[in-house]
């Protein structure tokens, strides 16, 4: 049977043909669909669970691989930092169950914080990555990944793309493999427990086993030679994952190395593709991962730069528009033909790939305007962000929906490194002395992620910090997924609801308090108390977000235009409900969510509620 899977249920679907067993991971996009559809169709068969950050959910797959049960992990690039201390040692551990990490990249940073090649990290730890170029692929290379890992005692980083996590593609399903194996951890401290006299022998085997994984690139099917079909050798291409599907389109009558198991480096199977084309051109995504390596190899290629002119950039994600410009200097300096001269491009067909418009169908309508990210009508964290604005305070921010803080009209976040960080960097910021009050931000998953031990630090050093939970019972910006606080499992079992004041006590806090972050007036209060203290502070906003709820705070309200004094004090909540014209305000019926917070603030009473008694007055401005 087939079916139309986007790459992240074809990985799922991948690991449960594979027999995997455990599957621990934390959400993070473009990596969150994967443990996502395990759970939803797979919850027979496999284990699932979110944990609290990567380095956990890596710890908990490498514990169920060591009994011989196939096992799998899910982040995505930033996350594999946080799990880097266990990947190292791991290698030189080995598996016994096939473990994978599977390891979604962003380039072009459509919701991260940067830019990462995960390539760099497996060579770094020493073991074999593979790269899938669609959705097919992507449920037979994890097979793969298992079987290899265990035939080598390695952990395999499966590194997938935003653009291969969410593309879709038609997919052959098959049955689940029937493992059929006794699951038992072997007690064996030389093998499982690397203090220096057993570690050193490792060290030596994992040489070995790289040298021996080379070998088994060179020979694997996930790495093969196209060549043209005319003959043509003056230029070979390679390439791997996602830039495959760009290379076939804009250079289809060209020889191609395509890698699906990109290292170890196939050495041999370089070599024979060097020797049998003029010029050697490799175009990837991010670094010059594969370029570097080959050009080491003695092999003069072509790549990032050609005559020292910028060729593939070393930034965000290549597509078929950015390879067709490459094309065009290729075709400058005479390496390959021009596309008027080849029966490969038809211009008369609008589908042709010689057509460079967005629109293919409508080649005169202009680029759409930008439209920036906002909150939510109803975000229950635009209460805080505006409250903030009363203070002169530094403002350290987080990883999440809230991140959407820092831009205008808001306007209150100054800084975001990475999750946790926005605790940490506030008390690092006090421990310099600095001339303002700091206050630090995170959301509920992100603090049980990795924000726990910043406020223990904070405790146990005497800060004086003031550090707000966004609490909004919810992991938001992935998607909605349950964390350690909402008192539910990813299958939906009931289970502990973890309280994030309870958290602080435990940790030393003594001023913790819980505001309901729509009352504008209770949060400027227990801010200006925080922020007039010497000591720290713990503030859990505690309101569910509307969009997981499916229920708005209210019913939208009415805008009297009349009274609008066009102060514009109402626009800095950078509300999507509220638009303004030359004849005042007017409140969008379709996004408002009722959260009152411009009834609060309105000096001239402009906003009321249907059916409501008009005569409460907005006192915080």
């Amino acid at each position: 049977m087939k079916k139309l899977l986007s790459g992240n249920e074809a990985i799922a679907r991948g690991a449960w043909e594979a027999g995997v067993s455990v599957v621990s991971g934390y959400p993070g996009t473009p990596s969150t669909e994967i443990l996502e559809n395990i759970s939803k169709y797979y919850k027979d068969d496999v284990y699932c669970e979110w944990a609290p950050n990567e380095k956990v959910a890596f710890e908990v797959a490498v514990g169920a691989s060591t009994t011989g049960a196939r096992s799998m992990t899910t982040m995505k690039h930033v996350g594999l930092n946080v799990a880097a201390d266990p990947l190292m040692t791991l290698a030189y551990i080995g598996t016994v169950g096939g473990f994978v990490a599977v390891v979604a990249d962003d380039p072009g940073m459509n919701s991260s914080q940067n830019e990462q090649d995960t390539r760099q990290f497996a060579r770094f730890a020493k073991v074999p990555v593979f790269e899938p170029s669609d959705s097919e692929e992507a449920k037979e290379f994890i097979k793969e990944a298992f079987d290899i890992s265990e035939k080598f005692q390695t952990p395999i980083i499966f590194r997938s793309t935003t653009t291969i996590s969410h593309s879709r593609g038609i997919v052959s399903l098959n049955d689940r493999a029937d493992l059929n194996r006794k699951i038992h951890f072997e007690k064996n401290p030389p093998r499982f427990v690397p203090i220096p006299a057993w570690a050193r022998p490792m060290r030596v085997k994992l040489e070995k086993r790289l040298a021996d994984l080379r070998d088994a690139a060179s020979n694997s099917p996930l790495n093969r030679i196209e060549w043209s079909s005319d003959g043509n050798r003056k230029v070979g291409i390679i390439t791997s994952g996602a830039a495959y599907q760009y290379v076939r389109e804009v250079f289809p009558e060209i020889s191609i190395l395509k890698l699906g198991w990109s290292f170890p480096f196939p050495d041999r199977l370089i070599k024979e593709f060097a020797q049998k084309v003029e010029n050697v051109f490799v175009i990837e995504e991010l670094e010059d991962f594969l370029e570097e390596h080959i050009k080491a190899l003695g092999i003069q290629t072509i790549g990032k730069t050609i005559e020292e002119e910028p060729l593939v950039p070393n930034m965000g994600a290549l597509d078929v528009d950015i390879l067709r410009k490459i094309r065009e200097k290729l075709v400058e300096k005479q390496l390959v033909m021009d596309d008027s001269e080849s029966n490969l491009f038809d211009e008369e067909n609008p589908y042709s790939v010689s057509n460079s418009n967005n629109c293919i169908n409508c080649p005169d309508i202009p680029a759409l305007p930008n439209r920036p990210p906002v909150l939510c009508p109803g975000c229950p964290h635009r209460g805080i962000f505006y409250a903030l604005g009363r203070f002169d305070v530094v403002v350290t921010g987080d990883i999440g929906c809230y991140s959407l803080g820092v831009s205008p009209p808001l306007n209150r976040m100054d800084t975001i490194l990475c999750m946790g960080g926005g605790i940490s960097l506030a008390h690092g910021i006090h421990c310099a002395k600095n001339d303002r009050k700091v206050v630090g931000i995170v959301g509920d998953s992100t603090f049980f992620h990795s924000g726990i031990t910043g406020l223990l630090d904070i405790s146990y050093n005497k800060g004086e910090s003031v550090i707000i939970v966004l609490d909004n019972r919810t992991t938001a910006m992935t998607g909605h997924q349950d964390n350690p606080g909402t008192g539910k499992t990813i299958t939906g079992e009931p289970t502990i609801a973890v309280s994030i004041a309870d958290l602080g006590r435990a940790v030393g806090i003594k001023n913790i308090v819980e505001v309901q972050p729509r009352n504008l007036k209770e949060v400027v209060a227990v801010l200006n108390e925080a922020l007039n203290s010497n000591e720290s502070w713990l503030i859990v906003s505690k309101e569910p977000c509307p969009l997981a709820e499916k229920k708005m705070p209210g019913k939208p309200l009415h805008a009297e235009s009349s009274k609008c004094k066009k102060c514009g004090l109402c626009l800095k909540l950078g509300c999507p409900g509220i638009e303004s014209d030359e004849n005042g305000i007017r409140i969008n019926n379709l996004l408002c969510a009722g959260c009152t917070l411009c009834k609060q603030i309105c000096p001239a009473h402009v906003f009321s509620e249907e059916l409501i008694d008009e005569t409460e007055k907005g006192e915080v401005r």
